[in-house]
């Protein structure tokens, strides 16, 4: 099952959270579509700022953007200009107010979508594939990842035939949902056509609450 299901997907509630967190009646498929605008503007005047994940959050007439990035200082620009401007380019699109909130990311060698877009950076400027996979696994372990996987598909290094090839370091549990795993797939854009990047980062088990000591009394009676 955790092979046949999106890691991140499988896991929300209980590891991971929602990246939109709001609730509709009837406006739902409306609301919908503003997410999908807001993130795509972000993405497109972003598009070398690092940017892992956008997460959305509505009350009433006003929405909170949270940007987590690992280059915050090209996101806020010079005395905060370029978030303003992305601010209200925003508010043009969905016709709401917006609050934007930039958040740094201080290990982006262990988010998936960064370690990604990397190597999918280095295929797009003709760097070897194999030294782009090898050395960006080696960089996660050494932060601290319990284990990496790295998977590209396509015409690697022109070749007439497109091909799958994966790289891994340590383990990564995709059927156990308390582990942390994080997911992203990224397509870098060559001359020979499409490479998809996939990249998985275990980042060690989230283990549930231990129940508090008041607890205790209460079921030590009830099995009397």
């Amino acid at each position: 099952m955790g092979r046949k299901v999106h890691p991140i997907g499988f896991r929300l509630g209980i590891v991971h959270d929602w990246e939109s967190k709001w609730y509709a009646e009837r406006n739902y498929t409306e609301q919908l579509h503003e997410d999908l605008t807001i993130r795509r503007l972000i993405n497109a005047e972003l598009t070398r700022a690092g940017i892992s994940r956008i997460e959305i959050e509505r009350a009433a007439n006003r929405i909170e953007v949270t940007i987590h990035t690992s280059k915050p200082g090209i996101v806020i620009g010079k005395q905060g200009a370029n978030v303003e401007r992305i601010r209200q380019l925003i508010e043009q699109q969905v016709g709401k107010k917006v609050h934007l909130k930039i958040e740094e990311i201080k290990d982006p060698e262990l988010d998936a979508r960064l370690i990604a877009e990397s190597i999918a950076e280095q295929i797009s400027r003709r760097v070897s594939f194999r030294r782009a996979m090898k050395h960006a696994a080696t960089q996660a372990m050494r932060k601290g990842a319990k284990g990496v996987k790295i998977r590209l598909s396509g015409r690697l290094g022109g070749a007439e035939m497109a091909r799958t090839v994966t790289e891994m370091m340590g383990r990564v549990p995709l059927h156990t949902i308390r582990a942390d795993i994080d997911f992203a797939v990224v397509h870098a854009h060559t001359t020979y056509g499409r490479i998809g990047v996939k990249v998985w980062v275990y980042r060690g088990d989230v283990m549930p609450e231990a129940r508090s000591g008041a607890e205790l009394p209460e079921l030590a009676a009830t099995a009397e």
